[in-house]
């Protein structure tokens, strides 16, 4: 079994109500569902420290291939197995390849406001809400690539239905939760709907998992991306 808790890498538990709880790191309290077994727990905040480091890699990255960029973001030190990180990663990831791909955007205003918007959305929002963070990135992507607002009129239309789709095909596969699983599937699901919506074609690629043995909760063969499911 690997590490979930950060504190003392005891698996997390999950609570039916909201309890005050105080971090382990900051010390700040808050309400939260999540806490380990210990009763440890630690906010958002403090789990995505270091997230701020990718605006350097997306500024300096020429890949039109969204996999391939968060794949590098997932091999930063600061990116765990699972987390809310991820919520952010699958847009900003998207918003580059787009760039590299001729997307016409302002790459560093673009990932500051997928930061902002990505960080709003809570870890464990794929169990309470759901709709995993992973796929409600996909149409924050879209909203911000097409200036939408509440008041908008297509471009409200088209963010919905990229995180409808996203969210489609995550419940397709069903759970337990997996943060790469998710955030594979929800860019997949960008790629084939920025080319069929807006004529951006960014590089796509067959995804083979390698991050299967960090995951204590892997379903294997059902995931389309596991490597004995390939065989």
């Amino acid at each position: 079994m690997k590490e979930e808790c950060l504190i003392c890498k005891a698996p997390l538990e999950y609570l039916e109500s909201d309890i005050l709880m105080e971090c382990e790191i900051c010390h700040k309290k808050v309400m939260s569902k999540t806490r380990c077994v210990n009763g440890h727990y630690v906010c958002d905040d403090c789990h995505t420290q270091g997230l701020a480091s990718i605006v350097g890699v997306c500024l300096s990255e020429t890949s039109k291939d969204p996999i391939a960029i968060i794949e590098k973001m997932m091999d930063m030190p600061f990116c765990h197995m699972h987390g809310p990180e991820h919520h952010v990663m699958v847009g900003a990831a998207l918003l580059t390849a787009y760039h590299n791909a001729g997307g016409e955007i302002d790459l560093p205003e673009a990932l500051a406001e997928m930061i902002s918007r990505g960080k709003s959305v809570p870890g464990g929002a794929c169990g309470f809400w759901g709709a995993c963070g992973a796929g409600i990135s996909t149409g924050m992507f879209i909203s911000i690539i097409s200036k939408s607002t509440p008041l908008a009129n297509e471009p409200f239309a088209l963010a919905h239905q990229m995180t409808a789709k996203a969210l489609g095909k995550i419940g397709e596969v069903g759970g337990p939760r997996c943060c790469k699983r998710d955030s594979f599937l929800s860019i997949l699901s960008a790629v084939d709907f920025v080319k069929a919506h807006f004529g951006v074609e960014m590089e796509k690629q067959n995804v083979l998992c390698r991050y299967s043995s960090q995951n204590n909760q892997c379903i294997g063969r059902r995931c389309p991306f596991s490597a004995a499911a390939a065989l």
